[in-house]
């Protein structure tokens, strides 16, 4: 025993970390290199303008500048109120360039949550797109913090909103530098970001990443959606949303081109796909429902087949089929934004190809395993914390363990503890895992339905209300019962022209689940969805409970 701690002490022993030997892991990297090796190639696109790799490495470096010197540094928090264009992605770098942590606000965010979030990251200054200066102005109004506001006026899409601000972005951009000596976190541990959840019940919680989750979980995005040199990445998904689920920083190791679009448009998307020969974008199954009922005037012919990548509910069998005839491949993610997005990914295996199309689409259902950043994933029992068993039925919490897991919640020690109890992060997702280990969603575990003692997945309902031909949108909740406990409740979006009824979706279901899963209740209504196209459940609770 002696003799082996003595050799295992050589591979330490007068070999310490030095500058020459050991830099923090950091996405800013990323684009200095690519503004080395590719500085012609378009990095940027928005509109009419076109941005090089050199010109948007140098925006971001007078960036920091700018905020270095307003007094901005380490630690520091830089609220930016975007969408999806060009300073947005500027941001990502130059804020944290200055050694300051950016906090990306949700842009349909009302002004008291606005004001909470302000006064709990402590913000310094913020940027704010003119579109949003109204509700800003609110929210300034309410916070505690009074931070430097500054201007983003897009000219390349001009709003009639008032301007508000000390500044305009092109000033701030101009007073920068570019002989700045950008900040490397002293520490891969250090904060680069702030998110915050939902907020669903309560104040939100802000989510804290560091450094080296963001530059695994970029590295592992182009590992996982076979991103070869120079893709062309269209932003349909906002990146407020868990920073674009790191394709930000993604984009720039293989030298990638940014397509911002402004808004989630049909014309617009069509349009970029075919222009700009897009090869990748991602985004919440409304996106798909987005593309494909555009109208057939609007829509373009794709000469390349286009990667589409989902997270949230699964795509109905229907959904798939009809992506994959307008050109594109659909594969299916999923995870939190305690995760820094998504964390696990449907593998497919080229053998399912030989597999009839309903089984298929069952496979694609599936969560699947882990990305190649995140450590472990396990679906366990929360009470004992040993894994269920792999029979596809037993039903389990769905957990992280990994380098692309948060640092925690900011000002939330209790919070923080209890999601990492046991030494894993307990998604508060429930799940099965199948024979060879995939992973698949059965509920949210306030989703569950517990009716005369019975649990029904809400997710299994909707599976079954997706595959009705004349339904375009679904979603189950509980609803209050006197005798149950609590009964399924359909809320269900027609397809145009419908004239189904109730009774045709009870009996509908019926005939695909067993009777006491069938909803008790359907309701058609307009669904409300996030910003970032995710059915707000909380919302349809409330109307189920004021039903009973």
């Amino acid at each position: 025993m002696k003799n082996h701690l003595l050799n295992t002490s050589y591979f330490d022993k007068d070999l310490p970390k030095t500058d020459a030997n050991y830099t923090p892991l950091s996405p800013l990297s990323f684009l200095e290199r690519a503004a080395k090796v590719f500085p012609t190639h378009t990095a940027i696109i928005h509109g009419s303008i076109r941005r090089s790799y050199k010109e948007f490495y140098e925006r971001s470096i007078r960036l920091a500048s700018a905020l270095s010197q307003r007094g901005i540094g380490k630690n520091d928090c830089v609220s930016v109120m975007l969408t999806n264009t060009p300073p947005m992605l500027e941001a990502h770098y130059g804020v944290p360039m200055a050694g300051a942590v950016l906090h990306a606000l949700n842009t349909r965010l009302d002004a008291a949550i606005i004001a909470f979030q302000l006064d709990h990251a402590e913000s310094k200054l913020v940027i704010v797109d003119r579109e949003f200066s109204k509700v800003m102005t609110e929210a300034l109004e309410l916070a505690t913090v009074k931070p430097t506001v500054v201007l983003y006026d897009d000219k390349e899409f001009p709003q009639s909103a008032p301007a508000i601000g000390e500044l305009e972005y092109e000033e701030l951009i101009a007073s920068g530098s570019t002989d700045f000596q950008r900040q490397l976190p002293d520490d891969e541990w250090d904060a680069i970001t702030l998110n915050y959840t939902s907020g669903t019940t309560g104040n939100p919680k802000g989510v804290v990443y560091h450094h080296r989750g963001a530059y695994l979980l970029a590295q592992a995005n182009i590992i996982t959606a076979a991103m070869g040199k120079k893709p062309v990445y269209l932003w349909t998904l906002p990146m407020f949303h868990c920073n674009g689920w790191c394709f930000p920083w993604s984009l720039s190791l293989v030298a990638g081109t940014h397509v911002c679009l402004r808004q989630v448009r049909q014309g617009p998307i069509w349009n970029a796909l075919a222009d700009e020969k897009v090869t990748h974008l991602c985004g919440a199954p409304i996106v798909m429902s987005t593309l494909l009922n555009t109208p057939e005037d609007q829509k373009r012919k794709l000469t390349h087949e286009v990667e589409f990548f989902t997270a949230a509910a699964p795509p109905p069998e229907a959904v798939l089929a009809a992506m994959a005839e307008e050109g594109f491949n659909v594969t299916h993610l999923y995870g939190l934004t305690e995760v820094y997005g998504p964390a696990v990914v449907n593998e497919w295996h080229e053998h399912w190809d030989e597999l009839p199309t309903s089984e298929q689409a069952a496979l694609k259902a599936r969560q699947g395993v882990n990305y190649v950043a995140l450590q472990d994933l396990a679906v366990l029992n929360p009470q004992t914390m040993q894994p269920v068993p792999a029979d596809g039925e037993t039903i389990g919490e769905v957990m992280f363990k990994g380098n692309v897991v948060m640092k925690g919640y900011l000002k939330n020690p209790s919070a923080t503890q209890e999601a990492f109890a046991g030494g894993w992060f307990h998604s508060g997702d429930l799940g099965v895992q199948h024979e060879d280990g995939y992973v698949q969603l059965k509920d949210r575990s306030k989703d569950i339905i517990i009716s005369g003692g019975e649990n029904i997945s809400s997710i299994e309902i909707e599976e079954v209300l997706y595959k009705h031909p004349e339904i375009s949108a679904a979603a189950v909740v509980a609803r209050p019962d006197d005798k149950w406990g609590e009964t399924p409740c359909a809320f269900v979006e027609l397809k145009e022209n419908s004239s189904v009824t109730e009774t045709d979706i009870v009996a509908y279901c019926k005939e695909h689940l067993a009777s006491f899963k069938s909803p008790r209740t359907v309701v058609f209504t307009d669904l409300p969805k996030t910003s970032t196209g995710k059915i707000q459940k909380f919302v349809l609770r409330e109307k189920a409970k004021a039903l009973a």
